[in-house]
């Protein structure tokens, strides 16, 4: 009897690729479950030559590999496996440790966590994704299913490959204007199978793809509507409320703020402890249906100061268009992509 059915599930679908070749794997020592440091029992690196030279990484841990331990008969673990297709000088025969790196550490921000992926899923990574590469543009993340291996069904259930796709910081400002699911179908012809490649410039610098990003967002709005951030917050007394805001993200949620209310659309700022609303109103409105929540009713007048004030930097803002409302930009610490103070602060 296979005492791996899943990992063997996985090899399955993977030869149907790539046959009898053997991949570059790289195993680890002690599994997560035994106490060991990272997530992932294995990773998996083919070397590609088409349509472009790159590396296709293939995580195997996410899922349950060995045997049947969650109550969901649908799914195995997590519900997928990490791939990530990075693009490969010819002449390399190794791939680079930071990689493998970067999944385990994403798998280990899901087990730390709870929060899982799925297609359409996106993350700012602060950084960039290669952290040695400080001059790389591709400093953010989305998920898309691998354009190849897809979903399987396995004895332990479903598993989707789910692709890891580097995105230009131009770029994930854009998604989070837009849809991050159109933004990919749009950039994919100028990213073969969504391989991720760290010396490309943000691809918005072509006038034609530019133009068709922003009629989206003209069209379309924004698709964002939970935002999870570090500081949300708020304090009431008497007339006035003041909605704290951290700097790190406070540009972001101005930029998606523009993307959801102008079409009829709420937008969620969550954080462990709390849930701050923002919803288009007629007029201003507070409400807070319990300690943990606040909903704010933004009239259309008053949008354009309410984003003003969201800058990355400390400061008090009253809205005039609101009143008694009070934009408190507070400073945060940096996170690295994984979550983690890096010890810098924001603000």
């Amino acid at each position: 009897m296979d005492e791996s059915p899943g990992w063997e599930a996985i090899d399955a679908a993977l030869r149907r690729i790539y046959g009898d070749q053997e991949p570059a794997h790289y195993g680890t020592l002690l599994r997560w479950s035994l106490g060991g440091p990272d997530p992932l029992d294995g990773i998996s690196a083919y070397p590609r030559t088409e349509p472009v030279p790159h590396w296709h990484f293939v995580s195997y841990g996410m899922t349950e590999l060995y045997s049947k331990e969650s109550d969901d008969l649908q799914e195995s673990g997590w519900g997928f496996e990490f791939t990530f297709r990075l693009v490969r000088d010819p002449a390399e025969t190794t791939p680079p440790a930071w990689a493998l790196s970067f999944l385990q550490n994403l798998a280990r921000y899901v087990y730390n966590s709870g929060n899982w992926f799925e297609p359409g899923h996106h993350m700012n990574v602060n950084g960039p994704i290669a952290s040695e590469r400080d001059d790389s543009e591709i400093r953010a993340i989305g998920f898309v299913p691998d354009p190849e291996l897809g979903g399987i069904s396995t004895p332990h259930g479903r598993v989707e490959f789910l692709q890891i796709v580097g995105l230009a910081a131009e770029e994930y400002e854009a998604l989070q204007r837009w849809n991050a699911v159109a933004l990919m179908e749009l950039l994919a012809p100028r990213m073969p199978l969504y391989t991720t490649d760290l010396d490309r410039r943000s691809l918005l610098g072509d006038p034609q793809v530019a133009a068709a990003v922003q009629a989206g967002i003209e069209r379309d709005g924004s698709t964002s509507g939970t935002l999870y951030v570090n500081k949300a917050h708020w304090e009431r007394d008497g007339a006035t409320t003041t909605l704290r805001i951290g700097a790190l993200q406070a540009a972001s949620v101005g930029q998606t703020l523009r993307g959801r209310l102008p079409f009829g659309r709420a937008l969620v700022l969550q954080t462990d402890d709390t849930r701050l609303r923002f919803h288009p109103s007629d007029a201003p409105v507070i409400e807070q249906p319990d300690a943990a929540a606040l909903s704010v009713g933004v009239p259309a007048e008053a949008l354009d100061e309410l984003v003003a004030a969201l800058v990355p930097r400390a400061s008090v803002t009253p809205l005039a268009a609101m009143p008694g409302v009070v934009v408190e930009i507070v400073p945060t610490a940096m996170l690295d992509r994984y979550g983690e103070e890096t010890g810098e602060v924001v603000g």
